[in-house]
């Protein structure tokens, strides 16, 4: 098990203890900021396990498979957990998360064809948008300026997260046609 895999399943270990903190009763009113600290650490391991495999050529089936599946899972428990809160607008979510499964399903026709479909850049600023928004949100700032920059990065996160899943669909149409 080479760094970035030790880092991908670090993020994975990481979530529990993450939901834990979003959904714990108050502990004096520290909960949520312990949240937002093990959020970022586990963001930024998203960060590094990509950096460090491509850079030393330490790339693997395990990373490809799991590296993305992290992703998911700490945004998406984030993204609920704020539902809970009553932070992020569950319809939100919902488009957020159809997302996912829209492009997993995508990548598993392509795979079986022998395709592979990378991430792309709009997939990339959606995960750094949507990373982001759960940050300021999970901090919930009572100041007008971080209210309006929720609502920004959350409005920002959906757009780009619609723009990612067309372009996705738009090049990768053809995975589509060899199944007819």
């Amino acid at each position: 098990m080479n760094l970035p895999n030790k880092l991908t399943t670090f993020r994975v270990i990481l979530i529990p203890f993450f939901v834990f903190f979003m959904l714990a009763p108050n502990m004096t009113g520290i909960n949520h900021y312990i949240a937002a600290a093990i959020f970022i650490v586990a963001s930024l391991t998203d960060l590094l396990d990509g950096k460090i495999a491509r850079k030393y050529n330490l790339v693997t089936n395990f990373g490809k498979f799991m590296d993305p599946l992290a992703d998911k899972l700490l945004v998406c428990s984030a993204m609920i957990c704020l539902i809970q809160t009553g932070q992020l607008a569950a319809w939100i979510v919902v488009i957020i998360i159809a997302r996912e499964f829209i492009i997993s399903g995508f990548r598993l026709i392509a795979s079986d064809n022998g395709v592979v479909i990378a991430a792309s850049y709009w997939g990339k600023f959606k995960t750094t948008f949507q990373m982001l928004m759960v940050i300021v949100l999970i901090l919930n700032v009572q100041m007008p300026f971080f209210q309006i920059l929720g609502k920004i990065l959350t409005y920002a996160a959906l757009i780009l997260t619609v723009v990612s899943l067309i372009d996705y669909i738009v090049k990768n149409k053809d995975v589509l046609k060899e199944q007819n």
